[in-house]
C-alpha cells in the first residue's frame, strides 16, 4: 500500500529542518551587526560625548531614513502586520496616510523649533518652554517606562517565533537579543546604531518579499492570492462607520494611527535625536520624507505577506487547529511549510526577524542612556568631563540593556503584539504629545495646564487600557474574519470542537462602551484631554500674562521658510535647464 501524500500543511517542528546553512545565515547577520559597532569604535566615537550620543551632528538624510524606519519597524512588523491581515483583511493599510500625515507635520512643525533651540534630548524642550524642570523630569520618566515597556514586546515576540521555529530556548533568545545590542551600542555609539539599522532595515524587508514571493511560486501566480484575498473578504477595506467602538475603520485608523504616530515621531527620544543628529534641518527633513518611503515600502511587504498567509491558509487554519498557539506564530509556521525543500530559506526568515529585534531594541538602548545623561546627568552635575560623559553612556547602554530584558516577560501578558504596541503608544505617547503640542501650538500655555493636562490625559487613558485589558473587547467589536477548517479533515488533522457557549448576560455600559473604545483612539483621545485641559488651566492661571521667548514657539516663519526654499530650489533647476539649452548644439 503506497504511503499517503504528505499534508503540506501539516506541523513539522522547524528544528528537524535547520540545517547547517540556516545556522550560517543567522549567525552571519549577527556577525555582521557586531562588526558595524567594532568598526566606529576605531573610527574614534568615543572621542567626545557629542560624538558618541549625536554623531557629532553631521550624519546624512539617507541612513537616517531608513534608521528612523527600521526603529519602529521591528519583529512587531514581521510577525504582527501579516498576522493582522490575515485574520481581519487589508483595512490596517489605510495606516499609509497616518503614515504621510505624521511626516509633513513633525517636519515642518515640530522639527524647525527643535533645530532652532540645538536640544539634545527631546524633553530639554519642555524644560525650555515652561521653565519646569519637574515638567522635564516627568517626561523623561514617562518615556522610559513607555520605551522599556515596547521594549519588552519586541524581544519577546521574535524569541517567542524563534522558540516555536527554532527550537532554541526561549529565554537564550531573548538574553542573546539584549547582548548583541548592548555590544554594538556600547562599542559604537549613535553611529552603529545608524548603520546596523540600515543593514536590519534592508534584512526586514527582504525576508516578508521572499516569503510573498516563495508563495506566489507555490499558489502558480499572484493573480490566485489575490483572488483567494477577494473571496475570502480580505480585500474590503473602506469601512466609513463613525463608530468609535468598532475596532478597525477608515476614521479609527487614519485619525487614530495619525496620532499614535506623531506621538511617536515628535516626542519620543529614539526618533527625535536621530533628526538632530543630521547636518542640518534640510537633511532632516529629507530624513523625515525618505523614511516615510521606507514605511510605505514595509507596509506594503507585509501586508503582501499576510495575503499570501491567507490564501496558503484559507481552508485550513492552523490557529484554529491549535497547530500553532497563537497568531504571531503563523508566519514563522507559514516559512516552516515554505522552506521544506529550499536550504536557507528558514535560517533567512529567523535572520530577518531578528534583526526586527535588534534595529528596535538598540535604537531604544541609545535613546535612553541619551535621556539620563542629558536630562538627569549634565543637568545636575555641571563639571562633569567628556570622558566621565562617554563613560556614563556606555554603562547606561549596559544598564538599560538587562532592564530591556527583564521586561520582555511583560510582553506575554497582551494578547497581540500589534494592538499592545499601540496601547503603550496611545496611553502614554498620547498624553505627552499633547503636552508638546500645547507648547509649540498655544503661547499661553504655562507649566500649571501643562502639569494638569498630562496627569488627566495619562489617567483617563490609563482607564481604559486596563480596562480593555481586564475585560476583552467582544468580537462584535474586533469584526475578525471568517477563518476555515473545512480543509483539515483532507490530511488527518483532528480539529478541536467547539463547544457552545451559554449565552453572556449582557455587558454593563461601562464594559460595553468605555473600554470597548478602538485602542487606536487611545493616542487622540490623550492628546485632547490634555491639551484641552491644559488649555483651560493655562488661561484661568495667568498664561495670558507671560513673555514667551517666540523661538520655542511655531510660527508662520517656518513655513514661509519652506516655501522660500523649494521656491530657490525651483528656481535654480529651471535656470540650469535654460543655461543646458541655450549652451546646447542641438
Amino acid at each position: 500500500m503506497p504511503a499517503p501524500h504528505p499534508n503540506p500543511l501539516a506541523f513539522v517542528h522547524i528544528q528537524d529542518h535547520f540545517t547547517q546553512l540556516d545556522y550560517l545565515l543567522f549567525a552571519l547577520m549577527l556577525l555582521v551587526s557586531a562588526a558595524i559597532g567594532v568598526y566606529y569604535a576605531f573610527k574614534d566615537v568615543h572621542k567626545s560625548h557629542e560624538e558618541f550620543i549625536m554623531a557629532s551632528r553631521k550624519l546624512h538624510c539617507a541612513p537616517v531614513a531608513l534608521s528612523l524606519t527600521a526603529s519602529f519597524m521591528s519583529a512587531v512588523t514581521v510577525l504582527g502586520t501579516p498576522a493582522e491581515v490575515y485574520r481581519f483583511g487589508m483595512k490596517y493599510g489605510l495606516i499609509a496616510i497616518s503614515y504621510a500625515v505624521m511626516v509633513a507635520i513633525t517636519a515642518h512643525v515640530f522639527l524647525p523649533v527643535y533645530y532652532r533651540l540645538r536640544i539634545t534630548s527631546a524633553y530639554e524642550y519642555l524644560e525650555l518652554r515652561y521653565n519646569n524642570k519637574y515638567l522635564r523630569m516627568t517626561g523623561t520618566a514617562m518615556f522610559v517606562i513607555q520605551t522599556i515597556f515596547y521594549s519588552g514586546i519586541v524581544i519577546y515576540t521574535p524569541a517567542f517565533a524563534l522558540n516555536q521555529v527554532t527550537g532554541f530556548e526561549l529565554w537564550g533568545a531573548i538574553v542573546g537579543t539584549g547582548a548583541v545590542c548592548i555590544l554594538y551600542c556600547i562599542l559604537g555609539g549613535l553611529r552603529a546604531v545608524v548603520w546596523t539599522d540600515v543593514f536590519q532595515f534592508l534584512m526586514m524587508i527582504c525576508t516578508m518579499i521572499l516569503v510573498t514571493v516563495r508563495t506566489v511560486s507555490v499558489k502558480g501566480g499572484f493573480s490566485c492570492i489575490l483572488d483567494d484575498a477577494r473571496h475570502g473578504g480580505r480585500l474590503d477595506i473602506w469601512d466609513f462607520n463613525p463608530s468609535p467602538f468598532q475596532r478597525h475603520t477608515f476614521w479609527t485608523i487614519v485619525i487614530g494611527g495619525s496620532f499614535t504616530w506623531l506621538g511617536i515621531y515628535v516626542i519620543n527620544q529614539s526618533q527625535v535625536q536621530r533628526c538632530l543628529a543630521c547636518r542640518s534641518l534640510v537633511h532632516a527633513k529629507l530624513a523625515l520624507y525618505g523614511n516615510l518611503l521606507g514605511l510605505w515600502l514595509t507596509l506594503s511587504s507585509a501586508t503582501l505577506s499576510g495575503l499570501a498567509m491567507y490564501s496558503m491558509f484559507k481552508d485550513c487554519d492552523p490557529w484554529t487547529a491549535k497547530k500553532v498557539m497563537a497568531p504571531n506564530q503563523l508566519v514563522p509556521y507559514l516559512v516552516l511549510k515554505l522552506g521544506e525543500d529550499i536550504p536557507g530559506i528558514l535560517g533567512f526568515f529567523v535572520a530577518g526577524t531578528y534583526s526586527g529585534t535588534l534595529s528596535t531594541v538598540s535604537s531604544s538602548m541609545n535613546a535612553l542612556a541619551t535621556v539620563f545623561v542629558e536630562d538627569l546627568v549634565k543637568r545636575n552635575l555641571k563639571t562633569v568631563s567628556e570622558a566621565d560623559l562617554s563613560s556614563i553612556s556606555m554603562g547606561m547602554n549596559l544598564l538599560f540593556g538587562l532592564v530591556c530584558i527583564a521586561m520582555a516577560a511583560v510582553s506575554s501578558l497582551l494578547t497581540g503584539v500589534l494592538q499592545g504596541a499601540f496601547t503603550i503608544f496611545g496611553v502614554i505617547g498620547g498624553s505627552i504629545f499633547g503636552v508638546f503640542a500645547l507648547g509649540v501650538l498655544l503661547p499661553s500655555a504655562n507649566a500649571k495646564g501643562a502639569f494638569s493636562g498630562l496627569i488627566c490625559g495619562v489617567t483617563a487613558m490609563l482607564w481604559i487600557g486596563i480596562g480593555s485589558q481586564m475585560y476583552p473587547i467582544p468580537p462584535h467589536r474586533t469584526m475578525p474574519l471568517h477563518l476555515s477548517t473545512a480543509g483539515c479533515h483532507a490530511f488527518n488533522w483532528t480539529v478541536p470542537t467547539t463547544v457552545a457557549k451559554p449565552p453572556t448576560a449582557p455587558r454593563p455600559p461601562i464594559y460595553e462602551y468605555w473600554y470597548s473604545i478602538s485602542y487606536l483612539y487611545l493616542g487622540p483621545l490623550a492628546t485632547l484631554i490634555t491639551f484641552m485641559v491644559g488649555t483651560v488651566v493655562s488661561l484661568s492661571t495667568g498664561g495670558l500674562r507671560q513673555d514667551i521667548d517666540r523661538s520655542l514657539l511655531f510660527g508662520k516663519e517656518d513655513l514661509i521658510a519652506d516655501y522660500e526654499y523649494l521656491k530657490a530650489k525651483f528656481v535654480s533647476t529651471h535656470l540650469q535647464v535654460l543655461f543646458l539649452c541655450l549652451h546646447t548644439d542641438w
